[in-house]
């Protein structure tokens, strides 16, 4: 009988753990202060320490972010053309 109310008891942590996202919060704080706040944390160690945060909650994306700091913005697609319909001719049918 003890173990199956421990066995609850976890499930239960568990689902709770799921629904409260502690990862997805820290990892979202994390980024928040990197992007915005750097002129609040100028120490290193404070950086390294929340980028070490990021990168435990969002590994993918900030591995991502890091690979592809550098790259060239995409190209811009070309800009929209008005059809000029005054000369406007119906296909024959």
């Amino acid at each position: 009988m003890t173990a199956v109310l421990v066995l609850l008891a976890v499930l239960a942590a568990g689902y709770g753990l799921g629904r409260w996202r502690p990862w997805t919060h820290l990892g979202d704080w994390a980024n928040w202060e990197m992007r915005f706040h750097l002129d609040r944390y100028t120490t290193r160690p404070r950086q390294a320490l929340l980028f070490a945060a990021l990168l435990a909650t969002d590994t993918r994306e900030t591995v991502r972010a890091w690979r592809h700091r550098n790259d060239p913005p995409p190209p811009r697609e070309p800009a929209p053309t008005i059809r000029d319909l005054t000369n406007h001719q119906e296909p024959n049918q």
